[in-house]
């Protein structure tokens, strides 16, 4: 069971890929986490993408590809795997699949965790962290027992500059400009199935399990 999770940012997608790789037993595989674990272990491939991190650069999507393209070759890949986050764009995809048609594979699944941006700014904005012990809340869903302060270490609870409104409008503005095409690919490709993900979390997972099977 190969899947793609889409979806905008503040979407709740890393969430439901968590899920879905504890209920199916298949790794849940992020870009990030795939750079870290190359950089870690100095691999050629993290070498490379070091160099562009480190001067503040997007990596190439050749280079992401064949990250990822030699992750889900791996053993614990051999009955499936969730991937969040890549591809973003139509090259990654196209990429992605070529790849993946070397080795006779292809994607099963590419899930829409659907929300209205305006759900997502709201979302985002209600966003709390503390910077002391990275502890994350909600002021609805998830508020701290006093208000402000961090339930955990005591500090103060901020909103992130990546939480603010006009910074969310923005990284919707790139989603919708980058990634929303993807919707179309994948629905061309008669794989792309839709999921409300304005309801609460255990039913948008419901739902996701409904598609893929008990």
């Amino acid at each position: 069971m190969k899947v793609i999770m889409l979806g905008a940012p503040g979407a709740g997608k890393g969430t439901q890929a968590k899920q879905i790789a504890d209920k199916y037993s298949i790794p849940h595989i992020s870009t990030g986490d795939i750079f870290r674990a190359n950089i870690k272990n100095g691999t050629e491939l993290g070498k490379k993408a070091k160099t562009f991190m480190d001067q503040g650069l997007l990596v190439p999507d050749e280079l992401v590809v064949e990250l990822v393209a030699d992750r889900i070759q791996q053993d614990d890949c051999k009955n499936g795997f969730v991937l969040d986050g890549f591809p973003r764009t139509i090259p990654q995809a196209e990429a992605l699949d070529a790849a993946l048609e070397k080795i006779n594979e292809k994607m099963d699944y590419a899930i829409d965790v659907d929300v209205p941006d305006e759900n997502i700014i709201t979302r985002m904005s209600g966003r709390r962290a503390c910077l002391n012990c990275g502890a994350t809340y909600h002021i609805v869903s998830i508020p701290t027992k006093v208000e402000g302060i961090c339930d955990r270490c005591g500090s103060p609870v901020v909103l992130r500059d990546d939480d603010k409104p006009e910074t969310v409008k923005k990284r919707l503005e790139v989603y919708h400009e980058q990634t929303q095409p993807l919707i179309d690919y994948y629905k061309k490709k008669d794989i792309l199935k839709t999921v409300n993900g304005v309801q609460p979390m255990e039913d948008v997972f419901k739902a996701i399990v409904e598609i893929l099977g008990a």
